[in-house]
């Protein structure tokens, strides 16, 4: 890998986590005029700059991807099994009833089934929200990450369109990282990945879109849609994260997508300095160990080279 490929998979990882703080604060807020945007980062029901289970989540993945290759979704349900346990300050609906479900006894693919019957039509975004580690572990084998970025998505949303959404996602990613336009990565992932025509159709009108005409809701093709909406019609780092964080509603899950995005396309040098000095977390299986910007510089770096 060279170092520009190594700077944009650091933005990847990086630009997750940045976007996920930034939109903690508006999580559940209207969206903001155009005249009024939220630039900076700020406390909400957090404390400014820390980012949430979207990230936290993203740390369990990457961890059981450091671990095993091809990822073991055994593995990686005890991980989130132990993360839930930890207390952690927020967590979404379908993985809540999911976890619930995994008890000695149970398999991941029982309890994610069972999960599924209480509410079948439950096309969330909680799998679309972590998938980024696969892109960055997968950097150099196209068909490892379509098939893993599925896999994870399984573990806790098994519909189609989540798992095919996490795929295009890390495929865009893919294109980003080997130096595609972002326009041609789009383009070049929807033809890779398996995307539901509703999907489809959602992501290729994206760049078409009124911002008024969005709505950023907790269901993945809202998620996917708005966070390609914000990479096209914008012409930096900064500018595609404020426009998608002011949203609203789920402010905090459109900003770590856009963030994925954005970091791999434009790299790690473009996120702005203030937003990375204030990023930190703490990762609830030990809460004393907290993350910073160098703890996601790091983990990128042992997710492509394998280490």
């Amino acid at each position: 890998m060279d170092d520009v490929m190594l700077d944009r998979a650091r933005g990847c990882a990086v630009g997750a986590a940045i976007g996920d703080a930034l939109g903690m604060p508006l999580e559940f807020k209207p969206a903001r005029p155009p005249a009024r945007l939220e630039l900076e980062m700020i406390g909400g029901r957090l404390p400014a700059g820390t980012f949430t289970d979207d990230t936290e989540m993203a740390l369990a993945l990457a961890e059981s991807l450091l671990a095993y290759r091809p990822l073991d979704p055994a593995d990686l349900a005890v991980r989130f099994a132990e993360w839930y346990c930890a207390g952690p300050e927020d967590i979404g609906g379908q993985v809540r009833r999911v976890l619930d479900h995994l008890r000695p006894g149970v398999t991941w693919k029982e309890a994610s089934s069972a999960a599924q019957r209480i509410w079948p039509a439950a096309a969330g975004n909680g799998s679309v929200m972590r998938c980024w580690p696969v892109a960055l572990a997968y950097h150099d084998d196209f068909e490892g990450l379509l098939a893993d970025s599925v896999l994870q998505s399984e573990v806790t949303h098994p519909l189609p369109e989540c798992m095919a959404a996490s795929a295009f996602l890390n495929a865009v990613v893919f294109e980003l990282l080997h130096g595609a336009a972002r326009q041609q990565a789009v383009e070049t992932a929807l033809g890779a990945a398996r995307v539901p025509e509703a999907l489809r159709a959602a992501i290729e009108a994206a760049p078409r879109r009124r911002r008024e005409d969005l709505p950023n809701t907790g269901w993945a093709r809202h998620t996917v849609t708005n966070a390609v909406w914000g990479l096209l019609t914008t012409g930096s780092f900064e500018d595609a994260l404020v426009q998608v964080i002011n949203l609203g509603d789920d402010a905090d899950t459109v900003g770590t997508v856009t963030g994925m995005l954005a970091g791999a396309a434009y790299g790690l040098a473009a996120i702005p300095p203030r937003w990375r000095a204030e990023l930190h977390g703490a990762w609830p299986i030990n809460s004393r160990t907290f993350w910073r910007d160098p703890d996601f510089v790091r983990l990128a770096d042992r997710l492509v080279m394998r280490a």
